[in-house]
């Protein structure tokens, strides 16, 4: 028996990732295929893609994608969240030196694993951002990450500012590679910026690796060993000089 409903896209996105400009312009140039938004944690994105779940997904690495096809789509700056009566609010911007010796809370869906992180990690790490953005509020210490989780999880008694000096948190366009469907294709053409009818019904094979999309590769498989040899014991913390 065929199907009435149309043909759908499944488009995969990780917390604080914004489909919303891509969606609108697949809406007005194929209302014949739904795109369907579905929201994937960050550990199991890339999972997402490899069983099936989602056909492209928007992803922050690190992650592991050796075996996807990447395209890089911008780069996150990197914030501190702290309490509005911090000292930290002082300053409109900030840099790692300033955070040195900072209790830091360090959540275990991080975003960022972030080796050479400032601030002393205190013991306890929770499960997720949200409720490390709890921790902050009760004064607990301060939360590193992208400014789009500092943005989702916004509190009034909360506030964050730019650490200039941080490493950028990447976003990528991720897919499986090899041969793409017709839709796929097209949403590739989407997010590069193709103008309308340029790439539609035209399958085109994974775009090779740009030298930026190697490096950033490679740090995240990088990552993701680190992360997989350290286990439930999370990140050790450091020791604040007396």
């Amino acid at each position: 028996m065929t199907s009435s409903l149309p043909p759908v896209l499944r488009l995969g996105y990780v917390p604080g990732a914004t489909p919303a400009k891509w969606a609108r312009i697949w809406g007005e140039r194929r209302p014949d295929v739904r795109l369907e938004l579905v929201p994937v944690e960050a550990e199991s994105a890339a999972d997402a893609l490899r069983e099936g779940t989602v056909d492209v997904a928007l992803l922050r690495l690190p992650a592991q994608t050796d075996d996807l096809a990447v395209i890089a789509l911008y780069e996150e700056q990197v914030v501190a969240v702290v309490p509005q009566e911090h000292h930290a609010t002082a300053a409109d911007e900030l840099t790692t030196a300033d955070l040195d010796g900072e209790p830091t809370i360090a959540p275990r869906d991080d975003a960022l694993h972030w080796d050479d992180a400032p601030g002393a990690p205190i013991e306890h790490r929770p499960e997720t951002t949200a409720d490390a953005v709890e921790l902050v509020a009760a004064g607990l210490g301060v939360l590193i990450a992208p400014q789009s989780l500092a943005r989702l999880h916004h509190r009034k008694d909360l506030t964050y500012r730019p650490i200039t000096d941080a490493p950028p948190s990447p976003v990528v366009l991720a897919f499986p590679s090899g041969e793409q469907s017709d839709a796929v294709a097209e949403f590739i053409g989407v997010v590069r910026g193709r103008k309308a009818g340029s790439s539609r019904g035209q399958a085109e094979p994974a775009p090779k690796r740009t030298a930026r999309e190697k490096t950033l590769a490679k740090q995240a498989a990088r990552a993701a060993a680190g992360k997989k040899s350290t286990g439930s014991k999370g990140k050790p913390g450091k020791r604040t000089r007396r």
